[in-house]
């Protein structure tokens, strides 16, 4: 009751998982409904509406994310991060880098299947497909039709989604760029500037041709994290795999030994077009869709599920088989036990620190930030005050960085332990917008006695350290020197 109406494209995977060379072929995924397509269903929506959703959040006024490039500033949640930041973006990367190699590790590619954008989008345009031509016996039927209206009529359609989808994808990212409650105005009346639309269109029509043309071809050939999460995985990492102590010798279900019969399901619902009972291959992506095949394909013929599942290697090569693989959290059982293997501790326990590294390190990170520069266009001089007594006289470039969403008012001052307190000349508060940098020219006086009592010579210098409080909530500091004129 599992025979194919239609042959099988051949696998281009050797039993190595090597590429094949044999002409292409379009591969039409065949709908399934299990436990892992759910899986990869509720991650693409969640990845959709934080891509699609997070640029148009706003804290304070501000935009919740906004990577502003022009103005050399981050908006991150509430904190701004300048250049002067960069350590926590370098971080940040860390993170990701570390949550990579422990997910791999664990369980193979499976960012692969489930989270990688191009996994995602080819996902949602084969979604697409599938409601404008039809299942996966109508789309090959289509494919081999000649040109009717019919045929260009659903063609049309599918491109047109597509096309809609890839703009708004390109728009999106410009938005984590652009504020996009003023990009998406714009964009409606065609006031984009040239690289908003340079970049919307390119990254549109990347997501168009990569999801709905190239699709498995970008990860097989094109994609390097294929080939580098190789690496990551050892024998004991859960990967998608077919027993074939319990599934050979395979055939038809009145005459076959093993479990498996032969039914081909499990590579008609595979998105990279292989067959998994050749073994573990370097196309396979982990995504878990011919586990559901064949676990629906084993509840028809009263069997236990399991023939295909994510199982190690080394549980693999054991033997006899293992009972329980349908027993209730199976699945979850081998994933503590793979949990306690050293590789896997060891980017946990560098995952966890550089986590909380960066989220104690963001928390107490100054959003009040001052840096000074003697200008050395203005020489140090000896000026009168009002009182006609002599002082020593030094203009200084501030630059004062509001690091937070709100607004704040802040006043500039400055010390030095040998000579005491120093006068800003014309010092007043200075008002300062939300993530705003601002550079600040000031002139700074000390009595001549005072520093000279203090040591001071013609032509030295004295340590001096600069001031920016924000009422008395906050006071960031800066060490700078004080010279005294030859």
């Amino acid at each position: 009751m599992f025979a194919m109406k239609t042959p099988v494209p051949p696998n281009p995977f050797g039993p190595g998982g090597l590429l094949e060379l044999e002409p292409a072929h379009t591969i039409h995924p065949r709908h399934v409904d299990g436990r892992h397509a759910r899986w990869r269903l509720a991650l693409l929506a969640l990845t959709q509406a934080v891509f699609y959703g997070v640029p148009w959040l706003q804290i304070g006024g501000q935009p919740a994310v906004l990577l502003d490039l022009e103005a050399r500033r981050f908006f991150l949640f509430g904190a701004v991060l300048f250049p002067q930041d960069l350590i926590w973006l370098a971080l940040l990367l860390i993170v990701s880098a570390l949550l990579l190699f422990f997910a791999t590790a664990l369980l193979g590619r499976v960012w692969c299947g489930f989270a990688c954008p191009q996994t995602v989008y080819t996902a949602l345009f084969t979604w697409i497909e599938h409601r404008c031509e039809g299942d996966r016996l109508a789309r090959q039927r289509l494919d081999a039709a000649p040109w009717t209206l019919t045929k260009l009529r659903r063609r049309g359609l599918k491109h047109a989604l597509w096309a809609a989808v890839s703009l708004w994808t390109g728009l999106t990212l410009v938005g984590w760029f652009t504020p996009m409650r003023e990009l998406v105005p714009a964009a409606l009346h065609a006031q984009l500037g040239p690289w908003e639309a340079f970049w919307t269109l390119f990254y549109g029509l990347a997501t168009w041709g990569n999801a709905g043309f190239l699709r498995e071809k970008v990860c097989q050939h094109m994609c390097p994290y294929a080939r580098f999460q190789g690496s990551l995985m050892d024998a004991h990492t859960l990967n998608v795999s077919y027993d074939p102590r319990r599934g050979e010798p395979r055939g038809k279900v009145s005459q076959a030994q093993g479990a498996c019969v032969d039914c081909t399901l499990c590579v008609q619902v595979c998105p990279a077009g292989i067959d998994i009972r050749h073994g573990l291959q370097s196309a396979c992506i982990n995504c878990g869709l011919c586990v559901d095949a064949c676990d629906t394909v084993m509840d028809k013929l009263a069997q236990p599920r399991g023939l295909i599942r994510f199982e190690s290697l080394h549980t693999l090569a054991q033997p006899a088989p293992v009972t329980g693989w349908a027993a209730p959290g199976g699945l979850w059982r081998r994933v503590l036990r793979a949990l306690r293997r050293p590789r896997v501790l060891l980017y946990g326990g560098l995952l966890g620190v550089s986590v909380c590294t960066l989220v104690i390190g963001l928390a107490q990170r100054p959003t009040l930030r001052v840096d000074a520069m003697r200008d050395r266009s203005v020489m140090a001089r000896e000026v009168l005050d009002d009182a006609g007594q002599p002082q020593v006289e030094n203009v200084y470039r501030l630059l004062v960085m509001n690091a937070s969403a709100q607004g704040r008012t802040v006043s500039v001052s400055a010390t030095s332990a040998a000579a005491g307190a120093l006068t800003v000349v014309d010092a007043a508060p200075v008002p300062m917008a939300p993530a705003e940098a601002r550079h600040l020219t000031v002139r700074l006086r000390a009595p001549l006695t005072a520093l000279q009592a203090a040591g001071g010579a013609p032509g030295s210098a004295l340590p001096i350290t600069w001031q920016v409080r924000d009422g008395a909530t906050e006071v960031a500091t800066t060490p700078s020197t004080l010279w005294l004129p030859r």
